[in-house]
């Protein structure tokens, strides 16, 4: 059984790390090859590297950056924001990410996931879902957290996984930015439907948050302002999971 993942998230805007709540009100938070080169220092298990102005702006990803990081970066990389179309995902393959995270296309063209795992194969397909609650279900949210698109988040899910996404990044809208943990419920309802491993994104404040978010069902769990932010390192975070008794990756 493979062990959970800690993995920093750099949220990329005009070659910027940026952090905001809920998507909004963005900050510059750092330069992602300074930041990527010391997470993987700290002891990541991975990285994940989002341009969350590339949907909006209508483009693709920003390569220089994903070539940048590659450099520093001996650790396994998970790259999304305006892909579009396969040959999106393979620019960023060839720029130096392994795994390629699609949202927003995904949605308006569920194929797309199709494509990805038929040229790249599953473990290459990332679906990365950010859910806001509805009542007492979640529907997808889209364009970096501007729209909802009345889509329920695990129905989504489930047909992601059939298409071929081989990973489900999920983000809880409600609790991006904020610290108040992760979405548990949100978490386990997507773990009874979907059998890939599910990154858990969205509110964590500590050790705890994540603990939680691993007896909910998560795989690995992400997070970008305790670290930017210097609240705490990876290899203590680590250290603070395994004093709660939560095995992790050395």
């Amino acid at each position: 059984m493979l062990l959970p993942r800690v993995i920093p998230c750099l949220d990329v805007k005009d070659g910027r790390v940026v952090k905001g709540v809920k998507f909004q009100g963005l900050r510059d938070a750092g330069d992602p090859v300074e930041l990527a080169a010391a997470y993987a220092v700290q002891g990541a298990d991975e990285l994940v590297v989002l341009d969350v102005s590339a949907t909006p702006e209508g483009r693709s990803h920003a390569l220089e950056v994903v070539r940048e990081v590659r450099k520093v970066l001996p650790l396994p990389l998970t790259v999304g924001g305006g892909v579009r179309q396969v040959s999106d995902a393979e620019a960023l393959l060839d720029a130096g990410a392994d795994k390629v995270a699609a949202n927003t296309a995904a949605v308006e063209r569920p194929e797309l996931l199709d494509e990805l795992a038929r040229r790249f194969g599953c473990q290459c397909a990332v679906l990365a879902l950010d859910a806001a609650r509805k009542g007492d279900d979640w529907e997808v949210v889209v364009q970096s957290g501007r729209d909802r698109v009345g889509i329920d988040a695990l129905e989504w899910a489930a047909e992601a996984v059939e298409r071929g996404a081989g990973e489900i990044l999920l983000t809880s809208w409600d609790r991006d930015g904020t610290g108040a943990g992760y979405d548990l419920e949100l978490l386990g309802a997507m773990r009874s439907v979907v059998d890939v491993p599910i990154i858990a994104s969205g509110g964590a404040d500590g050790p705890v948050h994540m603990a939680e978010a691993l007896a909910a069902g998560a795989d690995a769990v992400l997070a970008a302002t305790i670290f930017h932010d210097g609240h705490t390192t990876v290899a203590d975070l680590k250290a603070e999971l395994a004093g709660l008794g939560v095995e992790v990756r050395r």
